[in-house]
This record gives structure tokens, C-alpha cells and sequence, in this order.
């Protein structure tokens, strides 16, 4: 992961524009291929959001057995802000965002965790695989009333969703956001793989703001519905 808060300046301002109808806005970052740079994005993006929140902002990765977030910032992929701190309950007391499908009847509760982010008001999600069961496998479900719950705890809530070639967790989590953004490379991911992915998003019950793209180390900024 790249720290590319210089490059999401632009973009962050765009997106600090937006309410939502209830609580915090969510707003989901999902690509069509891996390796598009959505990661690094995201995690740029809900920095700037934590620096200027007045409770914290959340940055959800969606890549629940991958733990990609808080792994890079475990490995301190930015300096200036911190380590992951003790595991919180990010249940929210709801029913989980998951389900865990085969291996033993005894799953452990409240597998997923949050950890601050040094003193940032950042706080980063991280599902505690270790103590899934083997053989066990993992689905993801909309919830509302957890990211309900999720919008009332927090001032914004940025989402990492893996690559749609992987998992079709962003689709399933797409309508609990106020907003898709599509990371796209200009140099790999076609138009038709774009429009092909906001069709999905949208019949998922999702609203696609734009494509940003990730080609080159430049300010994103939003132009005719578009994120460039």
C-alpha cells in the first residue's frame, strides 16, 4: 500500500461535500481487477477523513480473511501516524456482517474487531481469522442494522471492498453506502469492465458516483458525475 493522501486531496474535498439521511456517510471503494490501487486510496482517503473528525472516522475492509488495512498499518506503511491499537468489539452490539459456513458448531462470537489507529481518530476493522474453525468459510451479508449502528458511532465510514474478480462481498455491501466509488487503472481496466461494474452495482441497490483514476500520481477530482 502507498500513502496517497497528496493525490486524494482533491477528491477528499469532493466527497467531505456529502450528507447522508441518517448519521455518517458510508462511501465504498471497489474496483473491477485486482491491483487497481484501491487499498491504498481507501486507507488515504479515511485519513483525511480522522483528521478532521470530531468522534473517528472507520475504515472497513471488506477482505475479511485478507486483513489487508490493518495489516499495512501494522507494518506502518505511514509514518506519522501510528500503530494498530488494542482489538475492540466492532460488533456494535448487532447481528455480525457474516456468516461462517461449515466447520465446527462452536464458531466464536464477535469476530470482528476494530483497532484505533495510534492516537488518530482512525479506526481500522479486522476480522480475527485464527479463531475460525477448519474448514470453515465465510459469507458476507448486508446487515443494515449494523451499518445503522455503524453511522451513529462514527462521522464517516470509508469501505475497502476487494476486487470484483475475487469477491462479490462490494456488491453485497453496496446498498449500505451512500455512494460506490469505481479505482480503475487506465492503462489495464477497460470502459466496458467499468460500465459493466457500476451495472452490478447498481442492481445491487448501490449508486455509483464516478470511476477515479489510478494511473497516474495526481489529484482525483470530481468532473460531470465522475471521479478523474
Amino acid at each position: 500500500m502507498i500513502d496517497l493522501r497528496p493525490e486524494t486531496e482533491a477528491l477528499w474535498r469532493s466527497m467531505s461535500r456529502m450528507t447522508a439521511s441518517s448519521g455518517a456517510p458510508v462511501v465504498l471503494f471497489i474496483a473491477a481487477r485486482a491491483g487497481e490501487g484501491v487499498s491504498s486510496i481507501a486507507a488515504s482517503v479515511a485519513l483525511h477523513a480522522a483528521s478532521r473528525a470530531n468522534r473517528a472516522a472507520w475504515l472497513v475492509d471488506l477482505d475479511l480473511k485478507g486483513n489487508a488495512q490493518h495489516a499495512a498499518f501494522e507494518k506502518g506503511f505511514t509514518e506519522d501516524v501510528g500503530r494498530p491499537g488494542k482489538a475492540l468489539d466492532a460488533s456494535l452490539g448487532q447481528a455480525p456482517i457474516y456468516d461462517v459456513v461449515g466447520g465446527e458448531d462452536d464458531t466464536p462470537q464477535r469476530l470482528l474487531a476494530a483497532h484505533r489507529i495510534g492516537e488518530a481518530n482512525l479506526l481500522v476493522t479486522q476480522f480475527r481469522t485464527w479463531k475460525l474453525p477448519p474448514g470453515a468459510r465465510l459469507r458476507l451479508k448486508s446487515q443494515p442494522r449494523w451499518w445503522a449502528a455503524l453511522r451513529k458511532a462514527a462521522d464517516w465510514v470509508i469501505v475497502d471492498a476487494p476486487a470484483l474478480e475475487r469477491s462479490s462481498a462490494g456488491l453485497v455491501a453496496a446498498g449500505q453506502a451512500d455512494g460506490v466509488v469505481i479505482v480503475t487503472r487506465a492503462d489495464s481496466t477497460t470502459s466496458a469492465e467499468v460500465s459493466a461494474l457500476q451495472a452490478e452495482i447498481e442492481a445491487h441497490g448501490g449508486r455509483a458516483l464516478g470511476a477515479i483514476l489510478n494511473a497516474e500520481r495526481r489529484d482525483a477530482r470530481f468532473f460531470g458525475g465522475v471521479l478523474v
